[in-house]
C-alpha cells in the first residue's frame, strides 16, 4: 500500500512501545471495552488531558498523553470523531489519516478499533477504510532529496495495528483498498516527477508496466499515429524534440472477456498527459511555469485507475487510453493561425496554442469511441485554468452529455470525498467556438472559458455517453488535507474505482 507503511489487523492488545490510539466522541466517554484495555490510570488521563487542552472531541481533532500513566507505550493519542448525530455518516479514509498525523515521531501505532464510541461503526470495511486513508496520509516524494531530514513527516517508516473484532474480515476487505491505494500512489509519483525524467517515452514505458498484472498495453509512436491520422496531437508535439505516444491499456476483467457479448461491452477512460506545457508560441508567464510538469495528471490518473482495477481484479472490461505529448516553442510548434485536421475530419483553427490539452482528447476520444464502440467515456484533464476561478480547489467541474453518467460520477464523488460539481454544455456556446476558417476554433476566449472547452471536446465523442472532468484545481498544486500533504492529489483514482465497482462491474 505505501512503502513507509505497514498495516495489520489483529484482536485488541496493548503495544510494548510506539503509540496508542483511541477514539472520543464530543462526550469524551471512552468506549468500554476501551477502557477496560487500558486501565482506569490511563483512562483517568485522557479526561484530565482532555480539560487541559480544551479538547471537545470534534471530529479529526486530537491530542496525546506522552508517556502515560498504566501504560508501556510511548504514547497515548486521542482522536475525536465528533457528535452523536454525525457518527453515522463517518469518513472513514479521513480519520484514518488524521491519526497517522498525530502519532509525532512513533514507528508503530496500535489503534483500539474494537470498540467505538456509541454510534460509530466499527466493522471490517470501516476499518479497511480507515487503513486506506492512513496509507494516502503517509505518502511522500523524496525520490530527488540527498538529506533527509528525521523531522520530516514521510522520512520514516510505521507498522500500524487496527484492532479490531474480526481481523480476518478486515483483512480481505484490506485487500481491495489497498489496490486503490497503490494506484493513488502511482498516480502521484508520475505528477511529482520532473519533466526531464517523464517525457512521453518515459511515460509510456511506465505504462507498459500494468502488463506484470495482466492488462494489455499497446503503445503508439508517431509513425502510427500520423499513419492513423491523429494529427491534432501530434500538432501539439511537433516543437518538442520529445516524440508524442498514445498508450492504449486494456483490462479485460468481465466474465466472458475482451467485450465481445453486449453485456461486457468496455468502459473507456481517457487521460490528458502533457508532460510539460510551456504554452508553445503562446508562451505561458515565467513564473509558476515549473507546475507544468502536472499537465499529465489526468494521464496519470489513469494509470492509476488501470492498476487498482487489475490489481484487484476487477470484473469488468476497460479501455484506459492517454494521449502523451510535450508543448515546447520550438521553431517547429505550430502557430496561432494554423489549421489542423483532427482523426474526426474535423478541422480546427488554432487560435491560442496554450489551449493545447483539447486537440489531445480530440483525437484520442474520437480513435477510442470509434474502435472500442465503449459504452461510456470519461476523460480527465488538467484542462483550463478558468475551472480553478469557477470552482478553485474543492471540485473538479464535471460536463456530460448523459445525465444517468454525471449522476453515478456525482454519487461515488460524495461517496469518496473527491468532489466534482456539474456545469452546463449547450449549443448556445457553440458560436463561440465556431470559425471562419476552419469547423471549430481551439479557444474561445475568456468567457465561460471551462464550459467552451468541455463543448469543444463533445464534437468528438459522436453519441457515446460521455463525461468531462476537469481537474486543473484538484490534480496538482493540491489543497492540504488529511489524507494528502503532497503537491499531487492522485486525485480521480478512488472516484472512478468507485464509479466502476458500484455501477459496472458483473
Amino acid at each position: 500500500m505505501s512503502e513507509r507503511l505497514r498495516v495489520s489487523f489483529a484482536d485488541a492488545n496493548l503495544p510494548a512501545s510506539g503509540a496508542v490510539v483511541v477514539l472520543v466522541g464530543d462526550d469524551l466517554a471512552l468506549p468500554g471495552a476501551v477502557r477496560d484495555l487500558i486501565g482506569d490510570v490511563a483512562a483517568d488521563a485522557v479526561t484530565r488531558a482532555a480539560a487541559a487542552e480544551n479538547f471537545k472531541g470534534k471530529a479529526g481533532s486530537g491530542f496525546s498523553v506522552l508517556v502515560p500513566a498504566g501504560l508501556q507505550a510511548a504514547r497515548l493519542v486521542v482522536v475525536g470523531v465528533g457528535a452523536a448525530s454525525d457518527r453515522a455518516t463517518a469518513d472513514f479514509v479521513t480519520l484514518g489519516g488524521s491519526i497517522l498525523g498525530r502519532i509525532g515521531h512513533a514507528k508503530s501505532v496500535t489503534v483500539l478499533f474494537h470498540d467505538a464510541p456509541e454510534g460509530l461503526r466499527h466493522d471490517a470495511d470501516a476499518a479497511a477504510d480507515m487503513a486506506l486513508g492512513m496509507a494516502m496520509r503517509a505518502y511522500a516524494f523524496e525520490k530527488y532529496k540527498t538529506k533527509k531530514q528525521d523531522k520530516d513527516e514521510g522520512a520514516r517508516e510505521v507498522d500500524a495495528t487496527i484492532a479490531v473484532a474480526d481481523p480476518k474480515a478486515a483483512a480481505k476487505a484490506h485487500r481491495s483498498r489497498q489496490a486503490v491505494a497503490e494506484g493513488v500512489v502511482i498516480a502521484r509519483n508520475l505528477v511529482n516527477e520532473p519533466p526531464n525524467v517523464l517525457d512521453p517515452e518515459e511515460f509510456a514505458r511506465r505504462a507498459a508496466h500494468l502488463e506484470k498484472l495482466g492488462v494489455e498495453v499497446e503503445i503508439l509512436d508517431e509513425k502510427k499515429l500520423d499513419k492513423i491520422g491523429m494529427r491534432a496531437l501530434l500538432a501539439v508535439g511537433q516543437g518538442s524534440t520529445k516524440e508524442s505516444r498514445v498508450v492504449i491499456m486494456r483490462w479485460n476483467g468481465a466474465k466472458g472477456g475482451k467485450g465481445k457479448d453486449a453485456k461486457d461491452k468496455p468502459i473507456a477512460f481517457v487521460g490528458k498527459g502533457v508532460c510539460f506545457d510551456t504554452g508553445g508560441i503562446s508562451i505561458k508567464p515565467a513564473g509558476g511555469m515549473e507546475d507544468m510538469k502536472g499537465d499529465m495528471a489526468g494521464a496519470a490518473c489513469v494509470v492509476g485507475l488501470m492498476h487498482a482495477l487489475a490489481s484487484r481484479k476487477a470484473k469488468v472490461n476497460v479501455i484506459g487510453a492517454i494521449g502523451l505529448v510535450e508543448n515546447m516553442p520550438d521553431g517547429a510548434a505550430q502557430r496561432p493561425g494554423d489549421i489542423v485536421t483532427s482523426l474526426s475530419g474535423q478541422t480546427i483553427e488554432i487560435i491560442n496554442t496554450d489551449a493545447e490539452g483539447r486537440l489531445v482528447l480530440a483525437d484520442v476520444l474520437w480513435y477510442v469511441q470509434d474502435r472500442f464502440k465503449p459504452a461510456f467515456m470519461v476523460d480527465l484533464a488538467t484542462l483550463t485554468g478558468a475551472v480553478l476561478v469557477a470552482l478553485g480547489q474543492e471540485n473538479a467541474g464535471l460536463f456530460s452529455n448523459d445525465d444517468e453518467l454525471a449522476e453515478r460520477l456525482a454519487a461515488a464523488s460524495k461517496a469518496t470525498g473527491e468532489g466534482v460539481w456539474r456545469l452546463p454544455l449547450s449549443t448556445a456556446y457553440d458560436k463561440i467556438i465556431d470559425s471562419k476558417f476552419a469547423d471549430v476554433k481551439n479557444s474561445g476566449g475568456r468567457h465561460a472559458g471551462s464550459i467552451t472547452a468541455a463543448q469543444f471536446l463533445k464534437r468528438f465523442v459522436n453519441d457515446t455517453p460521455w463525461a468531462h472532468l476537469d481537474v486543473a484545481g484538484t490534480a496538482m498544486g493540491s489543497p492540504q488535507t488529511e489524507i494528502n500533504r503532497g503537491w499531487a492529489s492522485g486525485w480521480g483514482v478512488r472516484l472512478l474505482d468507485r464509479l466502476v465497482s458500484d455501477h459496472y462491474e458483473g
